[in-house]
């Protein structure tokens, strides 16, 4: 099983804010809605446009790119819940956002 790797101090994601992050050379898109922190693969499926570079309402994401949603919470596509991008598990540790990865 992977291992939980550190990526942000808690400060550095407010909540209603994203950064992309690098995880075993894998960018990742780390969300906090909330107060809870989320991450999904950071290319959007369409065009590879950068997720947490979109607009974040409600735990959707909106690829700035093209327009495409994504739940952060679940990585799935809005508009076909049957594909989505990978989801990431999260945790906070002594003021430290860590994600592991998933699949």
């Amino acid at each position: 099983m992977r291992e939980f790797v550190t990526v942000a101090p808690v400060a550095d994601v407010p909540p209603g804010q994203a950064r992309q992050v690098t995880v075993e050379d894998r960018w990742v898109g780390l969300f906090n809605v909330d107060g809870e922190f989320h991450a999904i693969d950071n290319l959007c499926l369409h065009r590879g446009g950068p997720l947490c570079e979109g607009h974040v309402k409600g735990g959707i994401v909106t690829c700035p790119w093209h327009g495409w949603q994504f739940d952060v919470r679940t990585g799935v596509l809005v508009q076909d819940p049957v594909v989505g991008v990978s989801r990431h598990e999260t945790r906070v540790v002594d003021d430290a956002v860590q994600v592991r990865l998933g699949d």
